[in-house]
């Protein structure tokens, strides 16, 4: 059998089985089998494959059938163009997260004095940003460290903090910031991690606080498609509105935010306007919704 049999059979059980992306899981998969990056599959298409690779490409396949995520198979996410480490300890970082990144930025990238009255981002051509001094990030359920590597990896001289329940999920994040950010072997840590249920474990006050919470209704879960129930529900899980996580985020960061400071959520777009109403409850101005790629709006924010 070639390459390119091998991928279009690969191809055509995904199919059959409804998935989404069967051609992009096939090829990654295969490369994978195969020892190489997805481009060079084009490359080998008149080649054979040993039967060794085919019982492999065929046990990856069978995991994707039966409803492992890719991330998962390969052990490895891309985000903000950095190759992440994933495990079924955490979420598999997604692109409507880079929307809270962006949002990040453009708090970041402001002059100092950060007024919430004048609220104008700097163009996101701006790289790195300009901090103000001993500018300081806390990036809440970091799960795999994406979020906050990313940041940190755009603006080297922002003092970053991570946080996360899970201590499965907290060695995930500190693996990808060894490797990204070329933490250990003596040198500071690039990623102050801590293990918290949200602020219980943080006595610092911060610049940014930015969250990736868990916001699924609680009923939902069992309709959401199989590779995503296959995720930890800790990190899927926001209770019976999806707000229950996002409501303790919005009233414990004011005693962790520096007046002028912000809070960055990530959410659905079904629940933007209650999340306006609790940060104007307690206290935050100059509040913004950003939209993703698709033009849902995904994150909300307001400045204490």
């Amino acid at each position: 059998m070639t390459v390119q049999a091998a991928q279009a059979r690969g191809t055509q059980l995904l199919a059959s089985a409804g998935l989404d992306t069967p051609a992009l899981d096939a090829s990654l998969l295969l490369a994978e089998t195969l020892g190489f990056y997805r481009e060079r599959l084009i490359l080998t298409y008149p080649n054979p494959i040993q039967n060794s690779a085919w019982h492999h490409f065929e046990e990856l396949l069978r995991r994707r059938l039966a409803g492992e995520s890719v991330a998962y198979i390969l052990g490895r996410k891309e985000f903000w163009g950095l190759e992440f480490s994933v495990s079924p300890a955490v979420l598999v970082p997604r692109p409507d997260t880079e929307t809270l990144v962006e949002a990040a930025l453009s708090f970041l990238t402001s002059r100092p004095p950060i007024s919430p009255w004048s609220l104008v981002p700097a163009p996101q051509s701006l790289r790195p940003p300009v901090l103000p001094p001993q500018c300081s990030l806390l990036d809440l359920c970091t799960g795999s460290g994406a979020v906050a590597i990313a940041l940190k990896h755009e603006a080297a001289d922002l003092e970053v903090w991570a946080s996360d329940i899970s201590p499965e999920a907290l060695e995930i994040a500190r693996q990808n910031a060894v490797r990204l950010l070329g933490a250990g072997h003596g040198a500071p840590d690039p990623v102050k991690l801590i293990q918290s249920d949200l602020f219980d474990q943080i006595s610092h006050c911060f610049s940014l606080i930015t969250a990736n919470p868990p916001y699924v209704k609680s009923a939902e879960i069992a309709g959401l498609p199989a590779e995503v129930r296959k995720e930890p529900r800790l990190a899927l899980d926001g209770g019976a509105d999806g707000l229950d996580l996002i409501r303790r985020i919005i009233t414990g960061a004011p005693a962790h935010l520096h007046t002028g400071g912000a809070l960055l959520l990530e959410a659905e777009p079904r629940q933007m306007e209650t999340i306006r109403a609790e940060l104007e409850k307690h206290g935050f101005v100059g509040i913004q919704i950003y939209k993703d790629l698709s033009g849902a709006e995904r994150v909300i924010g307001g400045y204490r």
